[in-house]
Order: structure tokens, then C-alpha cells, then sequence
């Protein structure tokens, strides 16, 4: 048993497959949530590589469940040849019946987005963070990037000091 290698040892990188940095400083996130997906193979194969784009991505509700769109999944080239991989398209999120009759009441009354925030690798699976996000105003992305230099600049200060 000496020459067995545990699985924990073995992983490698973070768990983390892509980030949306864009969100962030496009809307206000308020609430974050978890959400499963439905892919299909050839997808798992790709976000093991990494090749997805979220930067241009949404969350729509469609007849009371939620749907990925504009999530760009690229197929490798040792994908499978009977299979016709569509890069672009919708994708199911899977979340608790409670979790998105909240979210469709902040979406239809409240005047919510649903932004997907990252994708990451959870005990085998891929889970989609969606964000409950509002959009900034132009002179909230100034005040913010402002509040930034501020920050950025006390640090440099404080560093010399």
C-alpha cells in the first residue's frame, strides 16, 4: 500500500474554471447563488481545458426555469465525431424550486439581472455563481474606480511610511 498515491495529493490547479471580472464592475451584486448545469459531454471535456468564455453570458428565466445563454463552450478537436457540437447555446441551471421562485420575484417585480459570476469544479461537478445584480449608473463605475485609486494610493502611503 506504500506505492498508492492518495487523490488529494494528485489535484492539481484550483477548482475555479472561469471568472466573469465584467460583472463586478458593471452591476451591483446584492445575492449569490449556486447553480448546477446541464451539459453534455463534450462540454465537460472542454471546461476541463478551460475553454469557456462567460464575459458576454445571461441568465433569463423561461417558463419558471432558469437558462444559461450566450456562455461560450469551445469543442476540443478530439471531440467525438458522431456528436455536433454547438458552441453557443442554452443551458439549463439547476436550482432548488425555493431558490428560483425567489429569484423570478426580484426579476419580474423588483427589476433584478441574474449575472453569472464564475463557474468552478465542486466535488466532480461543475456549479455555475450566479449573482442577484443591479446595473451601475456611469457615475457609480467613477465613484467606484475613484474609491479604488483611493485605496490603491492609501496602501502605497502606508507602505513608505
Amino acid at each position: 500500500m506504500a506505492g498508492k498515491k492518495s487523490k488529494k495529493n494528485n489535484k492539481q490547479g484550483s477548482n475555479s474554471i472561469a471568472v466573469n471580472r465584467q460583472a463586478s464592475h458593471e452591476y451591483f451584486i446584492e445575492e449569490r447563488y449556486e447553480a448546477g448545469l446541464v451539459l453534455e459531454g463534450w462540454e465537460v471535456k472542454s471546461l476541463r481545458e478551460g475553454r469557456i468564455q462567460l464575459k458576454e453570458s445571461y441568465v433569463l428565466i423561461k417558463q419558471g426555469e432558469a437558462w444559461l445563454f450566450g456562455a461560450h463552450i469551445s469543442a476540443l478537436a478530439s471531440a467525438s465525431t458522431h456528436v455536433n457540437p454547438e458552441a453557443i447555446r442554452s443551458r439549463k441551471l439547476l436550482l432548488h424550486r425555493q431558490e428560483l421562485n425567489k429569484l423570478i420575484g426580484a426579476v419580474e417585480r423588483k427589476g433584478y439581472t441574474l449575472v453569472p459570476l464564475s463557474m468552478y469544479w465542486k466535488k466532480g461537478r461543475v456549479k455555475l455563481e450566479i449573482g442577484l445584480a443591479k446595473g451601475k449608473k456611469l457615475h457609480d463605475k467613477r465613484a467606484a474606480s475613484k474609491d479604488r485609486d483611493w485605496q490603491r494610493e492609501k496602501a502605497r502611503i502606508m507602505k513608505h511610511q
